[in-house]
């Protein structure tokens, strides 16, 4: 079952050491992790994706994580209203004359090419893991070079917060 976990933590070194060893300790495989300072630059925002059991699994590894001094607003936002979006730089083989296909392939995904040379572009989109997804599938054709993902960001929607 997939868990969408979002918290603060204060920005100190080896806080995000201590805070996924709580999720090794317990054999919690982390799929996706993204964290960044907020505006105040004392303050770290974390989401975190990983695949659990059920919900009890979800809730006794918020407890663990819950015990750690410098973690603070720990939520499970799966089953609440949230956004969440990842970020893909996709460097795509493109020779001259595929170029004008390719855009055209990737314009319904609202992405854009970011960089071109002489046999290949870089493609950026940002969306759900799912858009992400679809559109890995529609450049696989063209042959895929080299991918990176940024891993999920997120927060509740501002009516549930």
């Amino acid at each position: 079952m997939r868990r969408v976990i979002t918290c603060m933590m204060n920005n100190n070194p080896g806080v995000l050491n201590r805070f996924t060893s709580s999720l090794t300790a317990r054999q919690v495989n982390i799929d996706s992790i993204s964290i960044s300072p907020i505006t105040d630059r004392r303050t770290s925002r974390v989401t975190l994706v990983v695949l659990l059991k059920g919900q009890q699994e979800s809730q006794q590894l918020l407890a663990q994580l819950d015990k750690q001094l410098d973690v603070f607003d720990l939520k499970d936002i799966t089953d609440t209203h949230h956004v969440e979006r990842e970020l893909a730089l996709i460097k795509v083989n493109a020779p001259a004359n595929k170029r004008a296909e390719l855009l055209a392939m990737i314009a319904p995904f609202r992405a854009s090419i970011i960089d071109v040379g002489s046999s290949d572009v870089v493609i950026q989109i940002t969306g759900t893991r799912e858009k992400v997804n679809a559109l890995l599938r529609i450049t696989a054709d063209y042959g895929v070079l080299q991918l990176v993902r940024t891993g999920v960001a997120g927060f509740t929607r501002a009516e549930d917060q």
